[in-house]
């Protein structure tokens, strides 16, 4: 593969990837109301999920999605949906425990239902099958050395770690944002709040885009 092109793809990629978006807002979603640890394990899903965007891709998933375009559009709405659900469910817990005799923080989920949802939340954003769709072929070299699918691979990749390094750079920043607005109980179910509305948010996002 042209180094050439692929230095290329890795500026308009970060380029991209630093534009603050529905994955930024999520991620900041986590932050703000689970804190580090939750950020970063939701990190760790979205990359899982664009990691198998890359590997379906480069098996030949974006030219069936090219061939039928009706797939985006409700591959889209059911993100914007998985969302929807998310936020809903952040709210009615917070109300419970608004209704408890002694308000409490929020009990932070596990690890293994952050990655869980996150790894969802990706495999169900459209942003990332439209960019192995619009820019992705752009940077492919048909006749080269290297097969188209080992080249789309690496590209994905690329974009993968790009996602990796902006968003734990996102996540730690909302995390710390988050450790000293919500020092108080009061104040944590207050942030988790804004987390809800922010994931009410990117579910809007997605389903305008």
């Amino acid at each position: 593969m042209d180094p050439h092109a692929l230095l290329l793809f890795l500026g308009v990629d970060l380029l991209l990837v630093c534009t603050p978006g529905p994955d930024w807002l999520y991620i900041a979603a986590r932050g703000l109301g689970q804190g580090r640890r939750a950020a970063l394990t939701a990190v760790a899903g979205v990359c899982a999920g664009y990691t198998v965007h890359t590997a379906l891709s480069a098996a030949g998933l974006a030219a069936a999605l090219r061939a039928v375009p009706a797939l985006l559009p409700a591959l889209r709405l059911a993100g914007a949906g998985y969302l929807a659900f998310l936020a809903v469910t952040m709210l009615l817990t917070l109300r419970r425990g608004a209704a408890a005799a002694a308000p409490t923080a929020a009990r932070p989920q596990p690890a293994r239902t952050v990655l869980r949802q996150s790894l969802l939340t990706a495999l169900l954003n459209p942003k990332g099958l439209l960019l192995y769709l619009s820019l992705v072929p752009q940077f492919v070299t048909p006749y080269a050395a290297l097969p188209v699918g080992a080249q789309v691979a690496a590209l994905g990749a690329v974009n993968v770690l790009s996602c990796a390094a902006v968003y734990s750079a996102v996540a730690l920043a909302t995390a710390r944002l988050g450790g000293r607005l919500g020092a108080t109980p009061t104040a944590a179910r207050r942030l988790s709040a804004v987390s809800a509305v922010l994931l009410l948010a990117v579910a809007g996002v997605t389903a305008a885009a």
